[in-house]
């Protein structure tokens, strides 16, 4: 029968090496980058966005940047659809100001919730700016969703 040399004290693994809060004066400092490369808007507003094979419907927009939007909607279209988001705003009672983009998705998200104790839920989509585009084609009634 051959013999096995003792097993090492592995005690010291078990110890924490690592400084204590108190020691360093309180909470560690964790160092955070932006790496988005855009400043981004936050502020909520109605949206249509559109496309040819889904149709158009009204969207929450949120988090707008030079380089993207992120759009509450009722359907999430398939990633890569590209959609046409159409930003209103009524300056007078015949003046409405609008800049059209169109967009490629890019994220699905999906947030349920609950509120007022009854579960809910929430979709939005991602979308990356292609291009801005003329402002001249108005949205039928008969076509929103």
């Amino acid at each position: 029968m051959k013999r096995r040399e003792p097993l090492p004290d592995l005690a010291h693994v078990l110890e924490d090496s690592r400084p204590h809060r108190a020691e360093l004066g309180g909470p560690l400092e964790v160092a955070s980058r932006e790496k988005r490369v855009h400043s981004r808007f936050d502020k909520a507003f109605l949206v249509m966005v559109g496309s040819e094979l889904y149709g158009d419907t009204a969207g929450i927009a949120r988090n707008v940047s030079a380089g993207g939007i992120l759009v509450e909607l009722s359907y999430a279209p398939p990633l890569g659809t590209i959609v046409t988001v159409h930003f209103q705003h009524l300056r007078g009672e015949d003046q409405v100001d609008e800049i059209v983009a169109r967009a490629e998705v890019k994220h699905h998200h999906y947030l349920n919730f609950a509120g007022s104790g009854e579960a809910a839920s929430s979709r939005a989509v991602g979308l990356r700016f292609l291009e801005f585009v003329d402002a001249g084609e108005r949205i039928d009634a008969d076509r929103l969703h």
